[in-house]
Formats: structure tokens, sequence, C-alpha cells
């Protein structure tokens, strides 16, 4: 409103003309839309500053739909929970969108065009903001080592205003000015406060990616346990803590240790969403572990039963007749027909009705004579499936670092690594393994490092199921004579993984009736956008002076920015995977862009026409994006092509979205 006051020559837009923002997902909206489909009565409607119409929401309504009342007491409101300086930026922090964007870069790709794999180069926080709208709900399993707070590592800035500016500066990507990510040590005086600024928005928005039955993975150590544990119980929820297992990641005491050597880290297991059945008990989530063959050893089968091997169970349980009458009960012996009862102080395990369905089946066991005094029951090998995962993840179960160290090694034969504590490939295959990692899954590493959860993954994919990962990482400087980056480091050792594997199994990766391996990864870089943002004027401008900025901004597309970047800074802010398929058109004469089978459609032309328009709208995407300088101020042709998309939706299975950047 104030534009067109100030200049004659700025026409309106057509009223159902939607723009895009160029910014990720607003956490705060997805939240009220979420809380609206649960909950629309605590909506309500008041009158905002401009006199307009604003819905907000009734917080006394919310109580009282929760069951809830004040708890005020003496003033102030008391409440169990985690507190520290700076929480309340975190919040604000994630609920601001990031205008960054992701460009893709095929020369340090591999299968750039077909692969489902990603690789993303960049601050963390900033690309699980971008990921919001593309992966909302649909990874898996994440996996992530971060930073242990040992005052060694780098702590990405808590300067909110500056996440990204920070970041460019210090890949590279803009002009130095002396923003610089920093190491925390314990004597700035804030070393817990930073490490938990650090990690609660990223936890927050890594839950968000979750699918319903999605588990998280968190390596830690006893530096941080203990608010890593609070912060998680927060944010995911006490009632879905699975356990904090104890890997034992040295195989030998430090003898450089001051007091007691530390031989395990902690690996922290959340689940997205405890699944209940219908009495409320908990169901399973994570896989059972495959057996091996020493667990198999007391299956047996000496009356060579057709179901096959079978070890004998104790039928007795450690309850008394008066805590458990109904388990005090005679059972007849059919070889010798005499009346069994049990001890009062050992009764039996199963109750009366589940023991005459053991018999019926089979189940029951007397000895070989058939003479036993005491039953027992009939468990067979194909009834325990795998083994129950424990708390403790022995080296021998899982590796050390020290055996990591020389997987890393053994890739890069020319010459060592130094990474302090890399997680073997047993550690992480073992993670993919109990979080169920079946074909088309997704596995999330946001502190890539040397990239092991990709390998993990790639090996669980030849050997069990193809699953897919996105990695993220820092292009953290290290000093080596090759690369220049962890994340360079990373990318490599991809690269030689999926070369070691195919030589290894040649002839075994496209099995008839078996999905393509995909050994391949997308790279893509975080940056600043390719669409320059408009910027109010600080100050009261003149006409002619508004009407100068105002023809600056005319072409708001970076000059540098290729078709190819522009294209997938659209495709993912309009909610699409960066590894959905893309086709190119010719509709009317211009070259169209199909995303996902022609769920979307995108035109980078500089010229639109209305027969572009109705070729577009035959097709019925779910949106259809183009430039607004395509128009080339035809507003006549911009309002025909609003109110066709329009009446072409009416009649549409399903909205078609309009939108100009």
């Amino acid at each position: 409103k104030w534009i067109n006051t100030m200049t004659d020559n700025v026409k309106p837009e057509p009223a159902d003309l939607a723009k895009m923002d160029g910014s990720s997902l607003d956490i705060a909206e997805q939240r009220r839309r979420e809380l609206k489909q649960l909950l629309p009565g605590v909506f309500t409607e008041t009158t905002g500053p401009d006199g307009q119409p604003v819905e907000t929401i009734d917080f006394e309504r919310l109580k009282a739909e929760l069951g809830t009342f004040s708890d005020v007491y003496e003033g102030r409101r008391e409440r169990y929970g985690m507190e520290w300086p700076g929480k309340r930026d975190c919040m604000k922090l994630i609920q601001e969108p990031s205008r960054a964007t992701l460009k893709p870069c095929r020369k340090e790709s591999v299968d750039f065009d077909t692969t489902q794999n990603l690789f993303i180069e960049g601050d963390n926080l900033e690309v699980l903001k971008l990921l919001q709208k593309s992966y909302y709900g649909k990874v898996k399993m994440i996996y992530i080592d971060p930073p242990y707070n040992t005052g060694k590592e780098f702590i990405y800035p808590d300067k909110y205003s500056e996440s990204l500016e920070t970041y460019l500066a210090y890949a590279g990507l803009v002009d130095d000015e002396g923003k610089k990510f920093s190491t925390n040590t314990a004597a700035e005086g804030r070393f817990h406060t930073k490490w938990l600024n650090m990690m609660y928005p990223r936890l927050y928005l890594a839950r968000n990616l979750l699918r319903e039955d999605g588990v998280i993975f968190i390596s830690i150590d006893d530096n941080e346990v203990e608010n890593l544990r609070r912060m998680c119980d927060e944010i995911y929820g006490e009632e879905n803590f699975i356990a904090s297992a104890c890997w034992q990641k040295k195989y030998a005491p430090s003898n450089d240790a001051t007091d007691i050597s530390p031989s395990h880290d902690y690996v922290l297991v959340y689940l997205k969403q405890r699944r209940l059945n219908d009495s409320g008990k908990s169901l399973s989530t994570l896989n059972r572990l495959e057996r091996d063959e020493s667990m198999n050893k007391p299956y047996k089968n000496p009356d060579n039963d057709p179901r096959g091997e079978w070890r004998a169970d104790n039928y007795l349980c450690n309850k008394s007749a008066e805590e458990r009458p109904n388990l005090y009960y005679s059972i007849v012996n059919p070889n010798t027909e005499e009346e069994i009862w049990p001890k009062k102080t050992a009764v039996w395990r199963y109750s009366r009705d589940q023991h005459k369905k053991h018999e019926k089946e089979g189940r029951v066991w007397w000895g070989i004579d058939g003479k036993n005094s005491t039953p027992a029951y009939k468990r067979f090998l194909s009834d325990v499936g795998g083994k129950m995962p424990t708390t403790w993840w022995g080296f021998e179960d899982v590796g050390h670092n020290d055996e990591a160290k020389k997987e890393i090694n053994k890739l890069f034969s020319d010459t060592d690594r130094n990474f302090d504590t890399p997680k073997p490939l047993r550690l992480i295959r073992r993670i993919i393994e109990l979080s169920q990692g079946r074909e088309g899954d997704i596995m999330l590493d946001f502190f890539a490092g040397s990239s092991t959860t990709a390998h993990a993954a790639m090996l669980h994919s030849v050997e069990k199921s193809p699953v897919n990962f996105i990695m993220v990482q820092l292009p953290e400087p290290i000093e080596d004579k090759q690369y220049k980056t962890i994340a360079d480091i990373g990318k490599e050792r991809i690269r030689r993984a999926a070369q070691k594997i195919r030589e290894e199994r040649e002839g075994q990766l496209d099995l008839e009736g078996k999905a393509k391996l995909d050994l391949g990864f997308k790279v893509l870089k975080l940056d600043q956008s390719s669409f320059k943002p408009w910027q109010a004027p600080s100050e009261e401008l003149s006409a002619d002076q508004l009407s100068q900025q105002l023809a600056l901004h005319t072409d708001h597309i970076d000059p540098d920015a290729s078709q190819e970047d522009i294209l997938y800074e659209l495709l993912i802010k309009a909610g699409f995977m960066p590894t959905e398929k893309i086709e190119t058109l010719d509709l009317a004469g211009k070259l169209v862009f199909s995303i996902a089978e022609g769920a979307l459609l995108i035109c980078l032309e500089d010229q639109l026409t209305s027969e572009l328009i109705d070729a577009v709208a035959d097709r019925e995407p779910m949106q259809f994006i183009c430039l607004d300088k395509g128009f080339k101020g035809n507003d006549q042709l911009k309002a025909n092509a609003v109110q066709t998309f329009k009446s072409r939706s009416q009649g549409a299975e399903t909205e078609m979205v309009f939108k100009v950047v």
C-alpha cells in the first residue's frame, strides 16, 4: 500500500496470485496448523492493530481442552523442566525461516541424475531448515555424532542473526568480515550454555524430519550426557526414551588417564512416537539382532519334531501360590497319568488355558522317556527370531575407535587420516539394523564427519535391503596435503567405499527381482539465495528515489546463478525432494522442467505466452512456478493466468497452485 501511494507506475498484483517468499518452512505456522487440526475450538478471531480481523489462540480455552488449570503459586509459575540462558532465543531461532539455498554440484557428485542419496555441505542448522518442506516426516533413522563439548571442537555461532553470514564468510563464499566459527572452552564461563544453544534447535528440527515410526541415535560421552538426556526428554518426550546404550570404544585402558580411564561412550536412543496396542502396551519398534551360531547351540531335536530344532524352557516361575493363585493347579502327565502339582513357592509359568493350548500344539515335554516329574516348554528356534539387544555394546560386537581409524586408512592408503574419534562401521551397521532399515528408508546424519553412516548404509543396501542416505557436514578445514576439509574427506570416502563394493561384489549388485543398488550421491552446497529479497528503505524516500530503487530491484535474480541453481532452489522450497526425477518438456515452444512426473512444473523463460499457460494448465500439475519477469509487465496475461489455473482447479482432482517468483 505504501509503495502504491508513493509511485504511480507500480500496479497491484492479481488478488489470487501466489508469490513464493523464498524461505524455508515456517515452523511456528506449521505448529499452529497442526494445533488447529487437533483442537479447532481454541482458535478465535480478534481485531489486529490495523483494525482487520486476526486469528489468535485462546489459551484459557486451550487449558480447558487439556484439562489443566492455573498453577500460579504466590505470583510465580512453578514447573519441572530444563532451563538455561539463551533457551528463549533458541525457540526464536527455530521459528526463523532460512532464506538460503542448496546449490547442486555435478562435478563432485556420482550418478547425479539418478541417485537418491545426498551429501550436503554446509552449516547443518540452515540445512535442516531447508529440508523441512521436502523431508518433513519422511526420515526413518537419524544417527549423529555431535561435538562432545570437550573444548576442542567447533561450536556454531550463537549470534543467531549471523548464522548464515558467518557460514558464508567461513566457507569463503562472501567477503570475510571477521565472522568465524570458534572452539568452546571452559574458560569462557558459558561452556555448557553455548553447547546447549547449539544443540537444541538442531535436535528440535531433526524431530520434524522423522517418520512416526522413526528413531534417533545420538553418540555422546560423559561431558554432556546428562544435559543431552534432559534436552531430548523435553524435545522427543520422556515417554519415547528407549535406552542409554554403553558402547565400549576402547579395547584397552589409557595409561595417561588422570584417575579412571574412560573406556566407553553412550548412544542415546529415542523414538519419534512410541506405538501402543489396544490395551496401552508398548509395541516393539526396533529390530532384534541377528543371532550367531553360538546362540543356537542349545537348540536340538531329540524327538525328530517336524517343526525343527528346539530347547526345553522352564515351566515354573518365581511367584508363589498366594501371589498368583490362578497359576497354582495340577497337571496330569499323559504318559504316567500322574497328577503333578507345582511348589507353592514356585507356581506354573502359564495359566490353565495356556497349558491346554500347549498340550494341543504338542509343546509340553516330559523328557525322552516321558516320565519326568515336571514338564518343560518346547521353544523352537523358528520362534525366537533374532536376539534381543541390550544396553551394553561391547567392542567384540560393534568395534572400537582404533578399528574405525584403520577402516578409514585402509580406504585412503595414500596417507593416514587423523580423525580422533571416528565410529566403526559395525557400530553404525548395528544402528541401521536396529532401526529396521528397509527398502527406500532414509538414513540421516547431520554431523557426518568422515561419512561412516553413508558407508554403513551402502553395505546394508548390499547385504540386507536398499536404503538411502543424507549426509550433512560443515566444510571444516583440516591439515591434510590432499584434502582441504572434512567434507572433502567424507565425499571421497563414499566414492572409494562404493568402488570397493563394486569390485568385491561384481555381478551381484543388480540381481533379478531386486532394486538396482544405488551407490551414487548428489552433492548440494549451502549458499545464499539466487533471489535478492526486497529490502524496505530504512528512511523515507522521495517518489523519484523510490522509483530508482525499484528499478534496481526489477531483476532480482543473482546474475551468477545458473539455471540449475535456480531450479533446485525452487523445487526444494516448493516442498519437493532434490532427488526427484527431473525431465524437460517443450510446451508451446518454451522449455519447462517437469519434477516428480509432472507434479511440479517450472518455467524459467524470460518471455511467457498465453499458449504456454494453457499448455501447462492442460497437464494439471500440483504446482506451476515461473519467473515474474517472464510476463514483461503484461498484467493482463498475468491476471488471465491466475484465472486459468483457478478455473481448471475446480474440475481437477487436486488443486493446482500457480506461483511467481
